[in-house]
């Protein structure tokens, strides 16, 4: 199974049912969807899976921050999406990622013919807003050419357009998670493409809230870094699992380029709430 995927209800291209589809043509058995700070394409994406035939394990990727500034993004999976704690940290994301879009339009309408109004056309109605929207909104009035130099050249973590997000704890996420009968994983943890990177001893206080897995075999995680995680597993006994993290046309990864064993899924649902 491919347990870290994307639709257009986040910042993928693609409807939750034609992600299953996707998958369902590149071979795998099942999916888990993990759009970013929302549960809202479960349904679509469940209701796909079973005309498949295949499994469906609902997910969310939930924008965490540690107390030293570093971004974490949490997996969870198969929480309870009624759950009154989880659900309002999830609905304080998304603001705050749509807070945090709105302040990057206003930087960027100084400089280039960008307006709120874009980046809007560019959302999916009832979608959760990130700086991909930003990307396709260049595109869209002839800034860039394609949303990876978007970021490359406008939205990265240094642009003086860049905007830092409003989040959760990613310590308390993880209880959150626990406590809404859901099961943690932390992704991509040793990206440091992507920016700063956790410690040893903060992953071992996430483990101590409740953490369940850390997800190994990421494109954007380093040959160093997967060693790392795959001792750091054995040592705290963790899940370990592997995904693309596919966005649809918005990323180049391609859906099931890694993929996570029957057992694992199935000891990742053994941990999960009723």
């Amino acid at each position: 199974m491919d347990l870290h995927t994307h639709s257009l209800i986040s910042d993928g291209t693609e409807r939750p049912a034609d992600v299953v589809a996707e998958a369902a043509r590149a071979g795998l058995t099942g999916l888990a969807l993990t759009d970013h700070d929302t549960t809202a394409g479960w349904t679509e994406a469940a209701l796909a899976a079973e005309e498949l035939g295949m499994q469906f394990l609902p997910g969310t990727e939930i924008t965490t921050l540690t107390d030293d500034g570093i971004s974490v993004h949490l997996l969870s999976y198969l929480h309870d999406p009624d759950h009154p704690g989880l659900r309002d940290a999830i609905a304080d994301a998304r603001d705050g990622r749509t807070e945090r879009a709105r302040r990057m339009a206003e930087r960027l309408s100084e400089d280039f013919p960008i307006t709120w109004d874009d980046v809007a056309a560019q959302i999916a109605e009832g979608a959760t807003v990130g700086r991909p929207h930003l990307a396709d909104a260049l595109v869209s009035r002839g800034v860039v050419g394609d949303r990876q130099e978007a970021f490359d050249r406008l939205l990265h973590k240094h642009s003086p357009y860049y905007v830092f997000q409003r989040n959760i704890g990613t310590t308390r996420a993880v209880r959150l998670v626990r406590e809404a009968g859901g099961v943690p994983v932390i992704a991509h943890a040793m990206a440091d493409s992507r920016g700063r990177t956790v410690s040893e001893e903060q992953l071992e206080s996430f483990v101590r809230a409740g953490l369940a897995g850390v997800e190994v075999y990421h494109r954007d995680n380093p040959e160093s870094g997967r060693k790392f995680l795959l001792r750091f597993a054995a040592r705290h006994d963790l899940l370990v699992t592997g995904s693309s993290d596919y966005h649809g046309a918005g990323k180049p990864n391609v859906i099931g380029e890694n993929t996570t064993d029957p057992e694992t899924v199935q000891a990742l649902i053994d941990q999960a709430g009723a």
